[in-house]
């Protein structure tokens, strides 16, 4: 087999012996140790494998392997893989090179079409994946191109992300000990924003671990604690309520059952702090990230959007703005668009659980935030709750509206708009309450025929329901622009000419009509 190249826009080729074009595709395994790689032909034909090591003689190796297969800066071999993290990954990016991290649960799948024996291997999983690439490019979508800069916000968000989730861990673990042996501190922080997260609480725990030794100490002590811990103001007022608070009265284990139970407080307490640290400091260095990106202002525009918010969003959606072409597809990554499956007389819709969970979990704080930063939000909240939603699928589809308004920012390089993004809504004719119509008319079961006894020249125009029982119907006048809502005031009567076919088709029904209001055709 012979080798050339082709002009640039062309992927890397080779030629056979019948000067057949053909292009080569690389998948690879990765493991801890090694990695596997397999290039592949367009015809799906193995022309080359080999196991690398994870160094950098490894990777160089790689490069190699790809070079003798007709790889260059100008047409990067495609590469498809099981990540889309760790040092071999973003060294294939560097090289700009498309690389796609395909699922292993799809990976799986693909398997099944190259053996129904249920092997595997190293080796064959790397020419599963390139084999994907081969038949399914167009299925797949590659690593985005992002930024320097977006990378490094990504690993600080994702990183104060991680630390939040930690320190909220760790203080219901330590409030779940406090409740079992010492009831008062938790209570004297009930009705103080952030409970045991707040310095004083916390400085109260580490100096009086055991409710013997909280009702020990006197108000000047209590009073130097809150000084430490950061309070200027009431200290005094503070201190006595604290006292007042651990000296009541409560249930109490045995004395040395309870030092145990403070001992443990305090493992627990020593790692409430480092997630509280850890978290206030990651979230001012991917502030200080973010802030310096060129997308910050038109992010923050947004309601609810604060900078360490934005910041958690720009880390998912990134700054390659030809990863999502449109905004319905953003939202089905955020997992805000419902999912529909179809099959048959089947139809369901529901809301995707299979998204990018960090995303949703920054959309639901952004959505949270923006009812009270926005009336438009706060009114499109509430109409979806009057009309039967619940609190989390009403803030969803919040999300999902404003994802759509942050997307369009973002393409068209233009701030959030109060008034483009929730118009007020536009004045309709007013309801006009009409007589009653007593007449009987007879209506025609089934489809909308003719009344057969007409008053003031109205006719049947619609049924809601396609059904002879039909409870709406709608009748136009003889001004066509206007279409007047009618609805029974009685139960319809089998009419007696006809015998019993309320069913049939041609059976018609006996009703009294009431026009209730009209609207526009």
């Amino acid at each position: 087999m012979s080798r050339t190249r082709l002009e640039p826009g062309i992927r890397p080729v080779t030629m056979d012996r019948r000067n057949k074009i053909l292009r080569v595709f690389c998948g690879i395994d990765w493991a801890e140790a090694h990695h596997d790689i397999a290039l592949v032909d367009d015809e799906g034909t193995l022309i080359a494998k080999r196991r690398i090591s994870d160094d950098a003689a490894g990777f160089a190796a790689l490069l190699t392997l790809l070079a003798d297969a007709g790889d260059s800066a100008e047409d990067p071999i495609p590469v498809a893989i099981e990540t889309s993290r760790g040092l071999l990954v973003a060294c294939l990016r560097a090289t700009g090179r498309r690389v796609y991290a395909i699922n292993p649960m799809a990976v799986s799948r693909y398997r099944d079409r190259y053996s129904v024996a249920r092997k595997k291997s190293d080796a064959g999983d790397a020419f599963v994946l390139a084999n994907i690439l081969r038949t399914d490019t167009a299925a797949h979508r590659p690593l985005p191109a992002d930024s320097e800069l977006v990378q490094a916000i990504a690993v600080l968000a994702r990183a104060q992300q991680d630390a939040v989730w930690e320190r909220t861990c760790a203080h219901n673990k330590l409030r779940s000990l406090l409740r079992e042996y010492y009831p008062a501190l938790p209570e004297a922080f009930t009705d103080k924003r952030g409970g045991l997260l707040r310095l004083e609480a916390r400085a109260l725990l580490a100096a009086a671990p055991t409710p013997l030794a909280a009702a020990k100490l006197t108000i000047t002590q209590l009073a130097t604690l809150l000084r430490q811990a950061g309070r200027q103001r009431g200290i005094d007022a503070e201190a006595a309520r604290l006292q007042q608070v651990l000296r009541t009265e409560h249930l109490h284990h045995l004395p040395l059952v309870e030092d145990a139970f403070g001992r443990q407080a305090l493992a627990l307490l020593r790692a409430l702090d480092t997630a509280a640290t850890n978290a206030e400091d990651l979230a001012t260095a991917t502030i200080e990230h973010f802030d310096k990106h060129p997308d910050a202002e038109i992010i923050t525009s947004l309601p609810g959007l604060g900078s360490l918010t934005g910041a958690r969003v720009l880390a998912e959606i990134g700054d390659d703005r030809s990863r999502f072409t449109t905004a319905r597809a953003l939202k089905a990554y955020a997992g805000s668009a419902p999912v529909t499956r179809a099959s048959g007389k089947s139809l369901t819709v529901t809301h995707r659980r299979v998204k990018n969970q960090r995303l949703a979990a920054a959309g639901y704080v952004w959505a949270f935030a923006a009812l009270t930063a926005s009336p438009g939000a706060r009114a499109h909240y509430d109409k979806r709750k009057a009309t039967g939603d619940r609190h989390t699928a009403a803030q969803r589809n919040l999300f999902n509206r404003l994802l759509g308004c942050l997307h369009h920012c973002l393409h068209t390089r233009q701030h959030y708009n109060e008034d483009i993004a929730f118009p007020p809504p536009t004045p309709t004719q007013p309801t006009r309450q009409l007589d009653k119509l007593k007449a009987w008319d007879v209506f025609q079961a089934g489809h909308a025929g003719p009344i057969r006894r007409p008053f003031r020249a109205f006719r049947a125009f619609h049924f809601v329901e396609d059904l002879p029982f039909s409870e709406y119907g709608y009748i136009l006048s003889g001004d066509p622009t206007l279409r007047y809502k009618a609805r029974s005031l009685s139960n319809p009567r089998q009419s007696p000419s006809h015998g019993k076919c309320a069913g049939h088709h041609r059976s018609s029904i006996y009703c009294s009509i009431r026009a209730v209001q009209y609207d526009h055709a």
